[in-house]
């Protein structure tokens, strides 16, 4: 199953069923609800994408990506590396 965007994300920050998140361009699948997890931003938060490829990163600072859609290049937000739910897990 299918959800919204990952860029119309506010909408889905409290949002937990089972499901994928999709690129809102190319449909091309971001994130698994089973990464998931509750985060203080506004927006969902997930530990890890479904596939290595399915998104692009490009370092902006230390410690933080622009992530892009890995398949039509969409914007996504960003990566922020060692901010997830456990220590060494980074946040998308």
């Amino acid at each position: 199953m299918s959800f919204c965007s990952f860029r119309s994300g506010e909408v889905y920050k409290d949002h937990f069923k089972p499901g994928i998140y999709v690129c809102s361009k190319c449909d091309h699948q971001l994130f698994s609800s089973r990464s998931k997890y509750e985060h203080s931003s506004p927006w969902p938060a997930f530990t890890e994408t479904i596939q290595e490829d399915s998104v692009s990163k490009r370092e902006e600072r230390r410690g933080a990506y622009k992530v892009r859609c890995g398949k039509c290049g969409n914007g996504l937000g960003h990566e922020f590396v060692n901010d997830g739910p456990s220590k060494g897990l980074s946040r998308f």
